[in-house]
């Protein structure tokens, strides 16, 4: 896709002419902290390409500048506002919400902000999951609790029955915190809200532990997930090195993309061979997987793996596939596969290994956010604060070029960002690790 493809326009309830209650203590600050709509961020930062783009007389792509903007849609005397969390659980889910509900009350003065429990669930009748009240009190403390003080759940429900929850609750701002799956389903329900002609916002917060929405340079809990992965590694690498011929052996998360696995090996560099779902590799032949794995304990007597839980998965076809409430393939185990092949593999060679398999996955989905997730997560609670009172919708906050964005929903929804195998990542990968390509020549 090229960046002049991207749809960049936001759409808007209507025209903002309330002013915005947010009060700063004199005028030059206050004419310096709100944001105009004509602010842009350029997708497209690379000096040659732009040159192209304006040589050929095309529009420069670029998103709105995210912030607070001087006149807001929605009288907050009056606004009922509804925050859900959607999907897997992922550090940083509780600083959203904590940040959404403090930026309301305080500097909006909205008294009627709801929390939906389990996810959309919540907005079916028949389910029977009770709406809580949101305030300071509520929120002040979960700073330090993991996972999402509202609940979540995967799969679909009627976005019928949502948006006539949303009607009963007179709700006119809906945070959605979720992946693809949620964003693709925001989009669906402001479809419905336009189809209704009603006045209901709809924002969007980008939640992936794996770091892969589209046109989302940073995703929140990406950076704790690397930090604690870290630890995992390091645990491998002493097993590893405890033992003649030890190998540690860590499956990370990323079902289709790779970005914690790669990450986490270049943060904690004690790992031989990184193998994640965008790059293919061999298992068998000279220079297959356990070929070089053998040649390594050789040379250095112990390795170390990091897998990413959605690699290999062509070693897999022809089994039965099953799905999860999502409708997604459930990923055939590669943790265990490596490990039962690369124990056999030795055990025929006779040559005695000690194999330590660690999977860390939902201890770290279920923490705490760390110190710069947190941070980021008040950015993005507050900014989607400011986008929905302005009256904006069918948007994310994004984060790009070093600057948080409002991203419409359409650019994004149904889209994965993945690891490039050409890239400056995978590239210092390779060099960090010296694994090779891990493919047999005639595979080439």
């Amino acid at each position: 896709m090229k960046f002049t493809d991207i749809e960049t326009d936001i759409d808007t309830l209507g025209e903002p002419k309330i002013p915005s209650p947010i009060e700063e203590k004199d005028q030059a600050s206050r004419s310096q902290f709100f944001v105009s709509d004509e602010e842009k961020i350029l997708i497209n930062i690379d000096r040659a390409e732009v040159k192209g783009i304006l040589e050929n007389g095309e529009i420069l792509p670029a998103f709105e500048l995210a912030g607070p903007r001087r006149r807001i849609y929605f009288d907050p005397s009056k606004l009922r506002c509804a925050v859900v969390t959607c999907g897997g659980l992922c550090p940083g889910l509780n600083d959203i919400i904590r940040a959404i509900v403090l930026e309301l009350y305080f500097h909006y003065g909205v008294r009627n902000i709801y929390g939906v429990r389990y996810g959309l669930q919540g907005f079916i009748p028949h389910y029977g999951h009770e709406i809580v009240e949101l305030t300071p009190s509520t929120v002040g403390d979960i700073l330090n609790k993991g996972g999402s003080i509202l609940g979540s759940s995967r799969g679909p429900q009627d976005i019928g029955e949502v948006v006539d929850s949303l009607e009963r609750m007179n709700v006119g701002l809906l945070f959605m915190i979720g992946g693809d799956g949620t964003l693709m389903a925001a989009s669906r329900i402001a479809d419905c809200i336009a189809e209704r002609k009603l006045k209901i916002g709809v924002v969007g917060i980008p939640k992936t532990i794996d770091n892969d929405i589209h046109m989302v340079s940073r995703s929140f809990g990406f950076d704790t997930a690397v930090e604690v992965a870290t630890q995992a590694i390091k645990g491998a690498h002493n097993e590893a090195l405890g033992y003649p011929n030890g190998i540690g052996l860590i499956k990370l998360m990323g079902r289709h993309s790779g970005f914690i696995a790669a990450t986490t090996a270049l943060a904690q560099q004690d790992v031989n061979f990184v193998l994640v779902p965008e790059i293919d590799f061999d298992l068998a032949g000279p220079t297959g997987l356990l070929s070089m794995l053998a040649k390594r304990l050789e040379d250095r007597g112990h390795a170390v793996i990091v897998v990413a839980e959605g690699a290999g998965q062509r070693f897999f076809e022809g089994a039965d596939d099953t799905f999860d409430e999502s409708g997604n393939v459930r990923l055939k185990d590669i943790g265990a596969f490596l490990k039962e092949k690369i124990i056999s593999h030795f055990e025929q060679k006779g040559i005695d290994t000690t194999l330590k398999y660690i999977d860390p996955s939902y201890m770290i989905r279920s923490l705490p956010a760390n110190a710069n997730d947190s941070v980021f997560c008040g950015f993005l609670g507050r900014d989607a604060v400011h986008a929905g009172m302005a009256g904006k919708t069918r948007l994310l906050i994004g984060h790009w070029n070093n600057h948080f964005v409002h991203v419409p929903m359409a650019a994004s929804a149904g889209k994965r960002k993945q690891i490039y195998p050409n890239g400056k990542l995978w590239r210092a990968v390779l060099e960090s690790t010296g694994q090779g390509e891990l493919k047999n020549p005639e595979a080439w």
